[in-house]
């Protein structure tokens, strides 16, 4: 039974606005693996002490830090190298006791983690080069600590040092990086310091990445000098957020408000819009599109999205800069890239697609490449009907991506694959309404959710979303402790843009006859 106490979408989304033009940097949760490069690279930063409390609050009583299934082996070599780091500098302010202890057990854990191949861990950016170094760094403080007799560790199968060496050269004699490695600046160890590649950007950030920029200023002898200032007050601002602990990249202005734009007005919630804000995602389209935030490369996701985003705001803007990523065969997330992504892929047709949607006049030239799109996604779709993407741990996030662009944009011959993933959204619901991938959350609940109301229909499908639905009831509150389930270095948690997915399912279950009539009041 489920009550039918409605929730105020729109007040929900007028506040969301608003916290969207009050912290225009953009609203993230901590991450281990950053915390603990800082904490590593800048014991002089403000919030030093709360940045190693946090680091040993947040381990696992198997000694390890983050998620399952691969994903604790980033933050763990980070938070181990931090808490190993520290103890050398004499702890800091902490318990020498209590960190060797959370570093061995660090260890310890990592001899498991490490045996995995390389083939086998998510594809999460620089996982090739962050783990080598990091391994390094860890035995080298385990060869130092006195009285320790704990084997050195070895690297995954298909992982070296190679890479980061040829990086680090590179680095040192002045030629220039490609801009998406900027983000993980920190791999290229003492090299880093004050180099010309590398300037911070007018706001102070390398790469969009506090640890990228804590790198950059060395042991802060160059924060005094040059862009120095301007880099020692962004990661300040960045500490002083959650009290020490930072994210693994700030800021992401245009990546959170197109997100978030996109999914208030796919669900049709009437709420008022800052003119200001669509001006400033119209400015940042540029001719190779547009970054996620300032110091990061342009990439289709981000300019995908803000252009689909415009699109259904009432400002529809040409989509010229998305053909900087075509491929013969689809769309990359920036040049170089290794490998594609299919989410990436359904943004961009949506983005194709909600253009001539308003332009019909440019049918002609964008017709072609949106059948392309379409077949290409289907041609994706795993055999149980959903997929996944790498940039989410959740195939939820994959597929409410492909399916709502392949439902609306797809025509006929996406017909079936759509069929196929509301079928598999139906066959994978929990037990207490919620969907999840290890467990039910508030957020793959919004996005199952979303597949059932845009794209499904029939007794099941109404069934399914009135449970959903009362669940989201229970748990939205919960969304700022959700877990972090979006690919970055580390997993991390985009809260404005969680918020505005799970205001867009409760909207839409709220809004479907069919689905409120099956709610008790």
């Amino acid at each position: 039974m489920i009550s039918s106490a409605a929730v105020d979408v729109t007040a929900g989304a007028d506040e969301l606005m608003r916290d969207l033009m009050a912290r225009p940097w953009g609203q993230v949760s901590p991450s281990v693996y950053e915390t603990g490069r800082l904490v590593s690279l800048a014991p002089w930063l403000v919030g030093h002490e709360a940045r190693v409390a946090y680091l040993l609050a947040t381990q696992r009583p198997d000694g390890s830090w983050g998620a399952p299934d691969g994903y604790a082996l980033v933050p763990t070599v980070s938070a181990t190298e931090a808490i190993l780091s520290a103890g050398a500098r004499g702890g800091n302010g902490a318990d020498p006791a209590t960190l060797r202890n959370s570093a061995l057990r660090g260890v310890r854990a990592l001899s498991g983690l490490l045996a995995e191949t390389a083939a086998r861990l998510p594809d999460m950016p620089a996982i090739e080069l962050i783990v080598p170094d990091l391994v390094v760094r860890i035995n080298a403080h385990l060869a130092a600590m006195p009285g320790s007799d704990v084997e050195p560790l070895r690297l995954p199968t298909g992982m070296s040092e190679t890479p980061i060496t040829l990086i680090r050269r590179r680095v040192e004699s002045g030629s220039a990086l490609p801009e998406k490695l900027l983000h993980a600046f920190e791999i290229a160890g003492d090299s880093a310091a004050g180099a010309r590649m590398a300037n911070p950007t007018p706001i102070g950030t390398v790469g969009a990445s506090p640890a990228a920029t804590a790198a950059w200023l060395g042991d802060g002898a160059t924060a005094d000098a040059g862009a120095g200032p301007a880099a020692r007050r962004y990661l300040e601002a960045v500490a002083l957020r959650h009290g020490g602990p930072v994210p693994v990249g700030l800021p992401i202005t245009v990546f959170e408000r197109g997100w978030v734009l996109s999914w208030l007005a796919r669900a049709r919630i009437p709420f008022d819009v800052p003119p200001e804000m669509l001006a400033d995602l119209r400015a940042a389209i540029g001719p190779t599109g547009t970054p996620a935030g300032s110091g990061l490369p342009a990439d289709a996701d981000t300019t995908s999205v803000a252009l689909y985003a415009l699109a259904l705001h009432g400002m529809p803007y040409e989509p010229e800069s998305l053909w900087a990523f075509e491929t013969p065969t689809h769309f990359c997330t920036w040049q170089g890239e290794d490998g594609s992504s299919v989410s990436v892929n359904a943004h961009v047709l949506d983005a194709f697609g909600q253009y001539v949607a308003v332009r019909p006049d440019a049918a002609a030239r964008y017709a072609p490449v949106i059948g392309r799109l379409s077949a290409w996604l289907a041609e994706r779709q795993r055999a149980d009907g959903s997929w996944d993407d790498r940039w989410h741990a959740s195939p939820y996030y994959a597929t409410v991506s492909c399916a709502l662009a392949l439902a609306e944009f797809g025509g006929a011959a996406a017909e079936p694959a759509v069929r196929r993933a509301v079928r598999w959204v139906l066959e994978t619901q929990r037990d207490d309404g919620s969907w999840g991938r290890w467990a039910g959350t508030a957020e793959e609940t919004a996005y199952a959710m979303q597949v059932l109301l845009l794209a499904g229909q029939g007794e099941r499908v109404e069934e399914a979303a009135a449970r959903g639905y009362g669940y989201l009831l229970r748990a939205s509150a919960d969304i700022v402790d959700g877990p972090p389930l979006w690919h970055d270095k580390d997993l991390y948690l985009p809260l404005a843009v969680v918020r505005a997915a799970v205001l867009a399912a409760l909207h839409l279950a709220q809004s479907d006859p069919l689905v409120v009539r099956r709610l008790v009041k």
